[in-house]
């Protein structure tokens, strides 16, 4: 096989982290050369993705080097991620934690309790805080954080947690990102932090309360009000239908992807701050309640639709509520991201024998599925652009090459949008008219396929180079 480096796949990697700080330039330097790696063979492990012996064991040792840490790994691509953020005037930031199972790998060290304890369940949670545009296209992560579970330690009660602050509760990593989001929030940008019903907390209302620390998230609790009615969505559901849209309900594991079409009501409401006990008093917060609700579903849908969205931005009309019914439709994104993350990078089946070296390992995994979807979204949200923009020279004719079956090569380079449905065709992606647009699962295996076609062509070409320099 050719040499990667030689073939200059390594270049999105080198800019990606060009401002990592490891405390030492081999490693800052061996931190580029594992990413470009992993990302060319995200399906295999870590001995398959490596070029060969000294590589695999070159990223072993990296893993499991004191300096490396998690949180230097992921501020060097954040770093980047904020500067893709200027590029626009509005970023959604949606916050969404994963479980990483581990249990088939009992001897590995310092996992945690996961899932019911009745299920034995072994691993530790993520934290993730995904930049995503309005229209879907994933800029970069912003900040995560893993947790454990003690094992063996008990629940605690509803009473304690009351009585517990903020700070000492495992929800408080909610909280810690939506502070990280609005430290790296770009001058000039608006920046929404989206979240689901977890996020429900009532330090997040008042933490948004910052200037310009804008928050949408779906209620979960039907909170008192400080007014004559008394809960949240007694009040909302009494306001009169605004209008009615379609949004679009991505398919997972326990539904199916379909259309719906929901009514809309929305109004302003104050929340009485709740009563804790021996704990600072918090402030009223006032935002806007939105009642996403799905009237008439078809006879087969079991769950109909209906969210009750939060928000302090501005929500004065119609117009404005379906666009923010439109940013929590983008929260989606992050399921995607969790899927690329453990579906096609496989990062439960890695065994390195303790966590600190799985999180050294999943961070730069996340980095790599973060530019997975990217290749997926910026075949939609810019597919005139030359296909240079996502793809290497190497890369790019081999595909080329491959597809056509020829070995002449076009006169102008081809479209990103040319370029990515070909790649999915290797993946196994027809293209028929009611195909739509390729999904990131056939992407990711026809992404494989094309680093073995590339590294065969570089070789090709360098053994030409050779053969005509020697005439």
């Amino acid at each position: 096989m050719a040499s990667k480096k030689k073939s200059g796949d390594i270049s999105w990697a080198v800019e990606e982290f060009s401002k990592i700080k490891l405390e030492d330039k081999r490693l800052n330097k061996r931190c580029q050369k594992i990413a470009s790696d992993l990302e060319q063979q995200p399906t295999d492990p870590i001995n398959q993705a490596c070029e060969d012996w000294m590589d695999t064991k070159a990223a072993y040792r990296f893993f499991d080097n004191p300096k490396v840490t998690p949180d230097k790994i992921i501020s060097a691509h954040s770093g980047r991620t904020v500067k893709r953020m200027k590029k626009h005037a509005l970023v959604l930031a949606i916050q969404d934690t994963t479980f990483l199972n581990y249990t088939h790998h009992p001897q590995t060290e310092g996992l945690g309790e996961i899932g019911k304890k009745e299920q034995q369940q072994r691993g530790f949670g993520l934290h993730t805080t995904l930049a995503v545009t309005p229209q879907g296209q994933p800029l970069g992560v912003l900040g995560q954080q893993f947790f454990e579970r003690p094992i063996g330690e008990a629940s605690h009660t509803a009473a304690k947690l009351q009585k517990a602050p903020i700070e000492e509760k495992e929800s408080y990593r909610w909280l810690a990102s939506f502070q990280k989001t609005i430290d790296l929030r770009p001058e000039g940008v608006q920046v929404v932090t989206v979240c689901d019903r977890e996020a429900d907390i009532y330090e997040m209302f008042v933490m948004a309360q910052e200037p310009h620390a804008d928050l949408l998230v779906r209620a979960k609790t039907d909170r008192r009000l400080d007014e004559e009615t008394k809960h949240l969505w007694a009040k909302v559901e009494s306001q009169k239908k605004a209008g009615e849209l379609t949004v679009d309900i991505v398919g997972n594991d326990k539904r199916e992807a379909r259309q719906a079409t929901v009514s809309v009501r929305f109004c302003t409401v104050t929340f009485q701050p709740p009563w804790r006990p021996q704990q600072k008093k918090l402030p009223p917060v006032t935002l806007t309640a939105i009642l996403v609700r799905e009237e008439n579903p078809p006879a087969h849908i079991k769950e109909p639709i209906e969210w009750l969205l939060l928000t302090n931005t501005t929500v004065k009309n119609f117009r404005h509520a379906a666009q923010v019914i439109e940013w929590y439709c983008c929260r989606w994104q992050i399921e995607v991201f969790h899927k690329i993350i453990k579906s096609g990078c496989r990062v439960e089946d890695c065994r390195l024998q303790t966590a600190a070296r799985l999180k050294n390992y999943i961070v730069l995994m996340c980095v790599v599925a973060w530019r997975l979807q990217w290749l997926t979204y910026i075949n939609r949200t810019d597919p005139l652009s030359p296909c240079t923009t996502v793809l290497t020279t190497i890369e790019w004719q081999a595909l080329y090459m491959r597809i056509h079956k020829t070995s002449v090569l076009p006169k102008t380079i081809p479209s990103t949008h040319q370029a990515i449905r070909w790649i999915a065709q290797l993946g196994g992606f027809l293209g028929r008219k009611s195909d739509g647009e390729p999904g990131i699962v056939v992407i990711w295996r026809g992404w494989k396929r094309l680093q073995d076609l590339a590294a065969t062509w570089a070789l090709i070409a360098e053994a030409h180079v050779q053969v005509v320099g020697n005439r």
